[in-house]
């Protein structure tokens, strides 16, 4: 087993959400090609009356970027037991459209070079989703009370990765530069 693919299967550990399960989705997506990067994100949210879990894992490949989420669910009425769905998505990279990283620095005055953000977002596209923002278009007269219509944007969201130090550690942010930053020297060499 290669040195990227152990730190993989030990990050999963680490997550602590249905290791076993997660690697065995991942193993099949791979197909055996090489590890070059990862990330693994656990999050916890909290609905009404629940906690639900889930892990979005990240691999970068030679040729690909292989995604990974997996959910809890409950047991209800219908499932008596407790279940998770685990879904793989395998996106050439050539076919990756956007890498865009959004990092957040507390007192960026005082911000040295190499020091890792507070928080870093990482937004990919490949054209799978879309994300469509409607607001009321205006003409800029304020006193004005016509319907003008709509105005928007129409923005890739295929995956969006949101790492903050105040929530999983500084260590996991510098994880989570380290991937964008492989992944961004991957997609620049295909450019």
């Amino acid at each position: 087993m290669h040195q990227a693919t152990t730190e993989l299967r030990r990050s999963l550990h680490l997550a602590g959400y249905y290791p076993e399960l997660v690697a065995d989705v991942v193993d099949v997506a791979l197909a055996g090609e090489d590890v070059l990067g990862h990330l693994v994100h656990p999050e916890t949210t909290f609905d009404e009356n629940e906690v639900r879990r889930h892990v979005t894992v990240l691999v970068l490949t030679p040729s690909r970027l292989v995604l990974a989420h997996v959910d809890d669910h409950l047991p209800d009425a219908d499932n008596p037991s407790s279940s998770a769905s685990a879904t793989t998505e395998s996106v050439p990279l050539r076919h990756l459209h956007t890498v865009a990283l959004t990092h957040v620095v507390a007192d960026p005055e005082q911000h040295r070079p190499g020091a890792s953000p507070t928080e870093l977002t990482l937004a990919l596209g490949w054209g799978a989703v879309r994300r469509v923002d409607l607001e009321p278009a205006t003409c800029g007269d304020p006193q004005c009370e016509a319907d003008h219509g709509l105005t928007g944007s129409i923005s890739p969201d295929d995956v969006v990765v949101r790492v903050s130090a105040q929530a999983e550690g500084g260590e996991a942010v510098r994880a989570a530069v380290a991937f964008a930053r492989a992944l961004s020297m991957a997609t620049a060499r295909l450019a």
